[in-house]
């Protein structure tokens, strides 16, 4: 059930959008990762996030490693923290996704900026992290929902 998650999350990164919504796709892998990290920790880590990120530089055609790299680091302070995030309410869990979300996307830019292939417009950039954050109270209602239908622990 979590691998059919993390595969929907990559199926939503690659489904077409009108053009002005486009630039606010949340990153939909991430932020199911971020979910099971906090949920299940001892199951999701830093493996899962890293071979997911690999798989969202495949579908996107980015640079190898590039979302890897973020999704990689992100999981490792989930899974450290994962106790403390937990016990916020969802709106603070919004927030601390918000800089998790950040720290991805900046973790890209340092790779983008690297190879020389900076984006256009920085607010464009990181227009996708709001949105993931203003997404997570729902998608942590539907994901717990989906978690204890199923019964994965």
């Amino acid at each position: 059930m979590i691998t059919l998650s993390l595969l929907v999350a990559l199926v939503l990164i690659i489904v077409p959008m009108p053009g002005w919504a486009e630039l606010a796709r949340p990153e939909w892998a991430l932020l199911v990762l971020l979910y099971w990290c906090l949920a299940l920790p001892s199951r999701v880590g830093v493996g899962v996030s890293w071979l997911t990120g690999l798989g969202v530089d495949v579908l996107t055609g980015g640079l190898l490693g590039e979302h890897g790299l973020g999704y990689a680091l992100v999981a490792y302070i989930v899974v450290k923290l994962h106790q403390r995030i937990r016990v916020y309410p969802e709106w603070q869990q919004a927030g601390v996704v918000l800089l998790l979300l950040l720290l991805s996307q900046l973790t890209s830019l340092w790779v983008l900026g690297v190879t020389g292939r900076a984006p256009d417009s920085m607010l464009a950039y990181f227009l996708p992290s709001v949105v993931g954050m203003l997404l997570w109270p729902f998608l942590l209602l539907f994901l717990r929902g989906y978690r204890r239908r199923f019964g994965v622990s």
